[in-house]
């Protein structure tokens, strides 16, 4: 008999989004599918009709559960989540003994793919260059030009999957890769062909210092002036990580002071940044709307990673994607 299943979620919008080209009737065709989808203001008109629900699949804006509705659904053993991170939901459904799997390595290919690119562009002086020849007179008068790529040293501040996964794709360029992570064993660096150090060594060493700091109480803030300072004249500072963990008064200061700097700023804080903010004025900050993450038709490959993870669960086996309650703490 198919495990009894549903979609939970505070936006059909998302849900549609995520379970598209044939994801949600797969999922139709695996579970047991109750026919609505459940949100917070729905819950009590259908939580009698769900009393032997084990399975969830949801994606972003799932609903947050808490111990009195998880306390109304008996039988639930485990939610697919097909996003990333899951800090804003999961806490009570763990405590609770309810198990939650994440598409977090998923999400982290395209964020991994993106950083690769600027990570190879800034090397080349493109974000610079770009600059200078904008203009006859300063596309003549010698534009700018990186150190390129090999043997430039990129810094990676965090190694967990997005920065893994970034590690592995940047090996093909004879590039020098150093790691800020506390929590990255010296012997599984070694594995990984990267030296760790600490995060001023980063800054201080790094042509590229890439940020993919979990966003928590322990990082924010993390960035600072006394890290910015530390840059190498024309060192590029890429955040595709969360607005949070910078100290951005301090980055912009550093960026007016020494407009050799680049930052590449996928996220901030807030998002967007506030009108006014000199990130919109200043020539060597360029925005973009995070668009690092998971969008359009690579979306569908988190409900894949889901619908791939209910298989092994159905077949009993070892999950892939399964988040514990030690994990909350490190992972984004």
């Amino acid at each position: 008999m198919a495990k009894r299943g549903a979609f939970f979620g505070e936006s059909q919008e998302r849900l549609d989004y995520v379970y598209a080209q044939g994801r949600r009737e797969r999922v139709a065709e695996i579970v047991d599918l109750y026919p609505e989808r459940i949100c917070l203001e729905n819950f009590d008109v259908h939580v009698d009709q769900l009393q032997d629900l084990e399975v969830i699949f949801g994606t972003w804006k799932i609903s947050q559960l808490q111990k009195a509705h998880l306390e109304r659904l008996p039988n639930l053993k485990i939610v697919f989540y097909g996003a990333g991170t899951v800090q804003n939901f999961a806490r009570p459904m763990l405590e609770h003994g309810v198990r939650v799997c994440s598409a977090w390595k998923a999400n982290a290919v395209p964020v991994a793919e993106y950083t690769l690119a600027q990570i190879l562009l800034a090397n080349k002086g493109f974000y610079t260059n770009i600059r200078d020849c904008q203009t006859y007179a300063s596309r003549k008068n010698s534009p700018f030009k990186g150190r390129g790529n090999f043997g430039a040293t990129v810094a990676l501040l965090g190694a967990g999957a997005i920065g893994s996964l970034l590690i592995d794709l940047l090996k093909p360029f004879h590039l020098e890769l150093v790691v800020f992570d506390p929590f990255l064993p010296a012997e599984r660096a070694a594995e990984m062909g990267v030296r760790k150090v600490s995060l001023e060594a980063a800054f201080r060493e790094g042509d590229i210092v890439s940020n993919h700091l979990a966003n928590n109480e322990q990082t924010r803030g993390m960035l600072h002036g006394g890290h910015f300072s530390l840059l190498q004249n024309h060192a590029t500072f890429i955040n595709t990580g969360r607005g949070a963990t910078v100290v951005e008064l301090d980055l912009i200061a550093e960026l007016e002071n020494r407009p050799t700097l680049t930052a590449l700023l996928d996220v901030t804080m807030p998002e967007p940044p506030d009108e006014g903010s000199p990130f919109y004025s200043l020539d060597n900050a360029y925005l973009t709307s995070h668009i690092a993450g998971s969008l359009n038709d690579e979306v569908v490959r988190m409900a894949d990673y889901m619908i791939e993870e209910f298989q092994r669960y159905e077949a009993c086996e070892e999950l892939q994607h399964e988040v514990s309650p030690d994990m909350i703490d490190t992972m984004a």
